[in-house]
């Protein structure tokens, strides 16, 4: 299947963080189904997952609320050549939870809604620059955030020139940006958080500086959002974007995000307006019906529910549990759990604590071989404390090959070639 799956799919995936270079080879080369936090390949091993399909799957697969709730709406029709009343029904469940937006429209992938904010806010401004946080992995498919990348092929060079980078916590190298580009600078677009959390005032600070200079300030919340607080990281930090964008666990796993934003600029896309008219956003699969039955059942559930709180406390436990194994092994500085509780990943390094890709493949090949599929330790709301601590186990019993290969060598006990980062010039 893997062979033939490369002749048909360049990469063999679908998804670049899904490809056989993010994985030993020893991982499974297919998953076949899923139930909860469990998932099975087409073998019929079954495996404990975290990462959860990219995060997207927050409260779990195949999750019965949500798939009923999909079900009936299929069964009304999905598409229409009218807009459809669970559009509205959508609408207002998503804003009712994002209080600082006035207007969303709905989209299918997170690059949708992150594109179509970088086009309005350079409608809204006249400007062209856009400003991205440099320090932050992934914004968009699109030409103007991958042609920042150094995936950069394919890019005209007129479009890369167009994307500037700030760092993180750093307030004075946006500042340089906007004295470089005086008036030319459309928005700043970043999450509000990942692995490292903002310095007190930092995103206050980029937001007072983009109002100060005439800018936009767009937050990504794909990941933050259904995961940070139940309206969002804007309400976790005390934010008003201007504009923000939602997906991911939205719906569950149902390809559905969310482009929202203050009315005066997310008019510009609607047919009522005096100004030049923005082709915002136009999907035809975009206000497809189910995806929205799963996204207003989802949002439902975390607001009956508390299912942010259930991710923080598993998330709590995971990350303690880990922590000891790590200490008694003496791993601290060589293997170490980063991010909220949330929404933990965990950083590999090598004998002179760099950070390692070999000792990520073998940190990966022990715990594939004992039951566990952990890309990122990303919790769901079905992972049970029974979960938790068979992970704990597995994670200790892997730690311990990985102690022997910081004294023996990595190569002593890892099986083929080491993992790869995504964004790499040359494979």
């Amino acid at each position: 299947m893997n062979r033939r799956a490369h002749h048909l799919i360049p990469g063999g995936a679908h998804t670049y963080a899904k490809g056989d270079d993010q994985f030993p080879v020893s991982a499974p080369a297919f998953l076949q189904s899923g139930e909860g936090c469990h998932v099975w390949d087409t073998d019929g091993n079954k495996y404990v997952e975290y990462g959860m399909g990219l995060r997207a799957v927050t409260l779990g697969h195949a999750y019965r609320p949500v798939i009923d709730a999909v079900h009936r709406q299929m069964l009304l029709g999905c598409n229409f050549t009218r807009p459809a009343t669970i559009e509205l029904e959508c609408a207002e469940t998503f804003l009712d939870l994002i209080q600082t937006a006035d207007m969303v429209k709905f989209a299918k992938n997170g690059s949708d809604a992150t594109s179509a904010a970088i086009r309005l806010s350079r409608a809204f401004t006249g400007r062209d620059y856009v400003a991205r946080c440099g320090d932050q992995p992934f914004f968009s498919v699109d030409d103007w955030f991958i042609g920042s990348t150094p995936m950069a092929s394919g890019i005209p060079s007129a479009v890369r020139g167009l994307t500037l980078q700030f760092k993180y916590n750093d307030i004075s190298s946006l500042k340089k940006l906007f004295a470089e580009h005086p008036g030319q600078i459309a928005c700043v677009i970043m999450e509000a958080a990942t692995a490292v959390e903002p310095a007190p005032g930092h995103l206050q600070s980029v937001q007072s500086l983009c109002r100060a200079e005439g800018a936009l300030f767009v937050l990504d919340e794909m990941i933050t959002g259904f995961r940070w607080n139940l309206r969002g990281a804007q309400e976790e930090y005390g934010l008003a974007p201007d504009l923000s964008t939602f997906g991911k666990g939205m719906g569950n796993g149902f390809s559905v995000s969310a482009l929202a934003g203050r009315r005066e600029i997310m008019e510009l896309g609607g047919i009522h307006h005096d100004r030049q008219r923005v082709f915002l956003l136009s999907t035809t699969h975009g206000a497809e019906t189910h995806s929205l039955a799963a996204a207003i059942k989802t949002m439902q559930i975390y607001r009956d529910e508390n299912v942010i709180d259930y991710l923080y406390r598993q998330g709590d436990r995971l990350r303690l549990g880990v922590q000891k194994e790590i200490a008694a092994l003496g791993l601290e500085d060589y293997f170490e759990i980063l991010g909220r509780s949330s929404n933990l990943i965990y950083a590999t390094r090598d004998q002179e604590r760099r950070p390692s890709q070999l000792f990520r493949t073998l940190f990966l090949q022990e715990i594939i071989k004992r039951g566990l599929i952990a890309p990122s330790l990303v919790v769901s709301y079905s992972h049970t404390d029974t979960d938790i601590d068979r992970s704990i186990d597995i994670i200790g019993d892997s730690l311990r090959i990985y102690r022997r290969a910081l004294e023996n060598g990595v190569d002593c006990y890892l099986t083929g070639r080491p993992v790869k980062p995504v964004f790499r010039e040359y494979n």
